[in-house]
């Protein structure tokens, strides 16, 4: 099927309401069979998010009050990005991490850019994985931000992302897309059993015995013998 077959037509737009941080937007749209219809969404600008490692691998975390759900998350710093003035966002990521933590980083680099909710949102978020993060100076919150700053180990952050005590969205999908392309030196092995396992560089311990393996990320993977098994 040629992709253009599924595409709506949009014969006009305007807001329906109005509120600070987005818009909702409705649509005025022709369908692929040729009717016509009205399609509602949030109208918003893009936003950064950034995984904050201090120099010694500990990841800045930050603990906020979240209205909509009504109880604190644990999460990684985010802001939104300007769409008139921010056309670095390399450098609107900096800001979001100085203005919510006061920490500033030596680097940034982009991690991956998604669009978290595009059945409802017209959002697009961009990740970063700043590195040297040091404390430089105090927050500069919004009014409406309830912010408390903490600093935790990346294997703890992953532990809670896997057993749903962190369940920021973008926090974990963060943390999982560092731990998954190899940004914290993970790697798969496929343990006994035909099991697919995830550990960090160290030992590894298969769900099925007692048996040791340590993943070497130059050399392969090794049993408990020594025997390589690359």
């Amino acid at each position: 099927m040629d992709p253009d077959d599924l595409k709506w037509e949009t014969t006009g737009t305007a807001i329906d309401y109005s509120c600070p941080g987005f818009d909702i937007r409705v649509d005025s749209v022709r369908f692929p069979d040729g009717t016509s219809g009205e399609y509602h969404y949030v109208d918003e600008p893009g936003t950064v998010v950034i995984l904050p490692f201090t120099p010694d691998e500990r990841v800045v975390v930050i603990d906020e009050w979240r209205q909509a759900v009504g109880h604190v998350n644990r999460g990684i710093p985010a802001g939104g990005v300007e769409p008139a003035t921010d056309t670095d966002l390399e450098a609107t990521a900096a800001r979001e991490l100085r203005e919510e933590t006061g920490y500033v980083a030596d680097s940034l680099e982009h991690q991956t850019t998604v669009e978290p909710s595009n059945g409802m949102a017209n959002s697009v978020h961009h990740y970063f994985v700043a590195r040297g993060c040091e404390q430089s100076g105090s927050q500069e919150l919004d009014d409406n931000e309830s912010i408390q700053v903490a600093t935790t180990d990346f294997e703890t952050l992953l532990d809670g992302v896997l057993d749903g005590t962190v369940d920021d969205a973008r926090t974990a999908l963060s943390v999982m897309y560092h731990a998954m392309t190899g940004r914290a030196e993970w790697a798969s092995l496929e343990a006994l059993g035909g099991h697919m396992i995830w550990r960090r560089d160290a030992i590894l311990q298969t769900p099925e015995s007692n048996c040791n393996v340590r993943w070497d990320p130059e050399q392969g993977e090794s049993d408990a013998s020594g025997a390589e098994t690359n």
